[in-house]
């Protein structure tokens, strides 16, 4: 039998590099954004007849000047004409979970989620994110590396993630999801396919482990869970989580990474634990006192409030979303919070912007501006949402400002946020493009 010739190079006329990498992103427009209202969120200021040069996706230049701008300008730019528009850097969200993801109603089923259902749905939690604002966001449990690495290479658009993989809780803390009526051991076989946002370890050998298993997968810090919480089925909001030996390992792993310790906390008592042995933020501190205040500002430890997030959980919309002791602990810290906020500021606490909204609740990411708005100054908000976060996570030389050298993560608005902190809560009305890493989006 005679077998038919093929030629099998025929018609491949297919690039190679977009068979294998189909999602790569096209090449990044340099551009000339002239005659902007420029927001310096470090001084708290306008600056008028901004001129702001993107290239290779970083800031530049930026003069004030026409004449100086005619020096720049060229046919390599594409110009932008910002004339009476507010140019401000990207938002930054120190407290999201990118993994807790929208389709349920009640806080049961969002964090029972199957992995393989909430990792098909990370996408729009991560695409409209970025299409409020939020250039940056850190991820407090659940986003693993791999997300990380589809954003930089494109298969996913969203913000840049930071990440600490799982929250490391003790047992029965509030990263122990596991229902009180069940033995731990009835979930060691199935624990790979469950959405979780923590992982439990006990005792300094298996914090040292835990700590460092996360970093081997890609952290870029360690969260653990110092405290009772809101979410989780078996732990009072008083209680005192890990002993002093397990938070002190915990730090000094972080330690041997170059890295740092952020901590869920409410009460005092935790709250001072943490900052004693060397942690270096504070997740909610809705329980926040003048002491505990007093020693983070001592310590340079960073707060990251979360009030928007108490107040949905109790809204009518949500009203199913809590239910039994979460609804009651939920109550416990919703009006204290306001009152923390108060205390860091008196105290001068660093205080960064935090959202914490899980699954279907996120759609209200940004009206943690409302909020602090009516007991911050705009200029307050802003910091805590642009030039703090970056501090706190070592990239103040990179983002949270419209600098030279900068990163070119950009929002235009059509108004003032120094002179309204709620037009960032209406990104619908008032956002007129986002730019992140000299791309718009």
């Amino acid at each position: 039998m005679q077998l038919t010739s093929i030629d099998v190079n025929e018609r491949n006329n297919k690039s190679l590099e977009d068979l294998v990498t189909p999602w790569k992103f096209s090449p990044i427009p340099n551009y000339h954004i002239k005659n902007a209202y420029l927001v310096d969120v470090r001084e708290g200021k306008i600056k008028p007849s901004a001129h702001i040069f993107t290239s290779e996706g970083f800031i530049a230049k930026i003069c004030f000047s026409s004449d100086e701008a005619s020096k720049w300008t060229s046919e390599k730019y594409e110009v932008i004409d910002a004339t009476n528009k507010f140019v401000m850097p990207g938002l930054f969200d120190n407290h999201v979970h990118v993994t807790s993801v929208p389709g349920e109603t009640d806080l049961s089923k969002t964090l029972n989620m199957p992995k393989t259902r909430a990792l098909m749905r990370v996408r729009h939690k991560l695409e409209e994110a970025l299409a409020r604002g939020f250039t940056t966001l850190r991820d407090c449990g659940g986003a693993e590396s791999y997300i990380k690495a589809a954003i930089i290479e494109g298969s996913a658009i969203g913000p840049r993630l930071l990440t600490c993989g799982h929250a490391i809780s003790q047992t029965g803390g509030h990263g122990d999801m596991r229902p009180a009526d069940l033995a731990g051991e009835a979930f060691d076989s199935c624990s790979c396919h469950m959405n979780d946002l923590g992982v439990v370890a006990d005792g300094v050998a298996e914090c040292y482990k835990a700590a460092r298993e996360e970093l081997r997968r890609g952290a870029d810090f360690i969260k653990i869970m110092a405290g009772g919480g809101v979410a989780s089925p078996t732990d009072r909001i008083a209680n005192l989580q890990f002993c002093d030996d397990e938070i002190s390992a915990l730090v000094k792993v972080a330690k041997t990474y170059h890295t740092y310790v952020t901590a869920h906390a409410y009460t005092p008592e935790a709250i001072k634990a943490c900052v004693r042995y060397g942690v270096k933020g504070i997740e909610h501190g809705n329980l926040l006192d003048e002491e505990a205040a007093r020693l983070m500002a001592q310590s340079g430890c960073y707060l990251t409030p979360t009030l928007v997030t108490y107040k949905i959980m109790a809204s009518e919309q949500f009203s199913t979303f809590l239910s039994g002791s979460n609804r009651e602990k939920n109550t416990q810290v919703l009006y204290r919070g306001i009152e923390a906020l108060k205390i860091a500021k008196r105290n001068g606490v660093k205080i960064c912007y935090g959202s914490d909204l899980l699954g279907s609740l996120g759609g209200y990411q940004t009206q943690e501006f409302f909020i602090r708005g009516k007991f911050l100054s705009a200029h307050e908000v802003l910091l805590s949402a642009t030039i703090t976060p970056a501090e706190m996570n070592g990239l103040q030389n990179q983002l949270g400002e419209i600098r030279t050298g900068f990163i070119a993560d950009m929002l235009m608005m059509n108004f003032n946020p120094l002179e309204n902190i709620t037009v960032l809560d209406e990104p619908e009305k008032n956002l007129v493009f986002v730019m992140k890493e000299g791309r718009i989006y």
